[in-house]
């Protein structure tokens, strides 16, 4: 592609170097050009995910006895768990095939890399804010593929997208044997909408190359913009994206079975379906970025979603917290292993995965 460069990232340990994109001087001297936005404070979206989380940890342990909590640790049949925690790390092997499968038609990728680089995003999901790990995921297949992290960009918004039909048509079919709260009711149709339009861009992106040119070529994020949606059109293969939503839906089934085991482990009286309900609703609520671990928000999610199939409070409380340690603490493992093996901390790599961005955009 022109003006592609591509340099080596010597601080740390130099195992690996940072892939940047350079853009032509005249992308630059029109960027240049516009009106700098005035700028959020950096860590304003930090304190806001931070005070949603302690907004809903409050909610959760307010009125809860840890005497629960014991009590069903007591109880608990560890080897449902093992199934659950085991399941969780499985249906990341599933999103790795996936992104592969989706990327074929530009780059050849090897296996286990994908799955390093999504293990590597996880972990750094759990233990940094704001969903920073699909930047660095998106980052490492990047460099390790030799591909513009803008393609890693448009792949993952491809995912998002297919994710969300499946979700939807999830909460569809959940709609019909649940009466959803009007909070809820609310979320489905902005979700609805979200679809639709992410639809309609992608279609039209598909079938307007030359136009999407003229447009981008006036934006500040020109350059960024401009790569994604070259990588949607090399992406844009209707037979890959048929086998790109095929193993999506795989891949949302495989999600409920880590909700589904626990349940089993936890001895309560509900089914796959309403552990896939409850799945749906918990991946619908984290979907946006927040605290660490989803902290919080996955569970006031969790025990909004099992008191629609009247679990008690305090024990839909109970399992939203075993949920969180037990489906949280393999993916710690398996990230950290994983960042290991690069010899870089996630810091360094949060940092060279937001430096790989602005290259692609300044």
């Amino acid at each position: 592609m022109p003006g592609e460069r591509e340099g080596e990232y010597t601080k740390g340990s130099g195992r690996i170097a940072a892939y940047e994109t350079g853009d032509a001087v005249t992308d630059m001297e029109a960027s240049a050009a516009l009106p700098r936005p005035r700028k959020n404070p950096a860590w304003l979206p930090q304190v806001l995910a931070y005070g949603l989380s302690a907004v809903c940890m409050v909610w959760v342990l307010s009125r809860y006895s840890f005497s629960n909590l014991k009590s069903d640790l007591q109880t608990l049949d560890w080897r449902w768990a093992l199934v659950a925690a085991l399941a969780e790390l499985g249906v990341y092997v599933c999103q790795a095939w996936r992104w592969n499968t989706l990327l074929s038609p530009v780059v050849r990728l090897s296996f286990w890399r994908t799955v390093q680089a999504i293990y590597i995003g996880l972990f750094a999901n759990e233990v940094l804010p704001l969903k920073i790990g699909e930047a660095i995921r998106c980052y490492l297949l990047a460099h390790w593929g030799d591909f513009r992290i803008s393609l890693g960009f448009a792949s993952a918004a491809v995912e998002r997208l297919i994710d969300g039909f499946w979700m939807l048509l999830a909460l569809l079919i959940t709609a019909s044997f649940v009466k959803l709260p009007e909070d809820f009711t609310i979320l489905l149709r902005i979700l609805e909408a979200i679809l639709l339009l992410g639809t309609g861009a992608l279609l039209w992106i598909l079938h307007h190359h030359e136009d999407n040119h003229v447009i981008l070529n006036q934006s500040r994020w020109a350059a960024m913009l401009r790569h994604i949606v070259e990588g949607l059109h090399l992406m844009g293969n209707w037979r890959t994206l048929m086998k790109t939503s095929l193993i999506s839906l795989l891949f949302a089934v495989l999600q409920i079975v880590p909700v589904y085991a626990l349940i089993k482990a936890d001895n309560m009286d509900l089914s796959f379906l309403v552990a896939a309900a409850v799945s749906t609703i918990i991946r619908l609520a984290t979907f946006i970025p927040a605290a660490p671990s989803n902290l919080g928000v996955l569970n006031v999610a969790c025990v909004a979603a099992l008191v629609l199939f009247d679990v008690e409070k305090d024990v839909a409380k109970s399992f939203s917290i075993l949920m969180l340690g037990i489906l949280t603490i393999p993916l710690l493992i398996a990230g950290a292993v994983a960042t290991a093996l690069t010899g870089v901390n996630i810091g360094e790599l949060r940092d060279r995965a937001h430096h790989s961005m602005r290259g692609s955009t300044s």
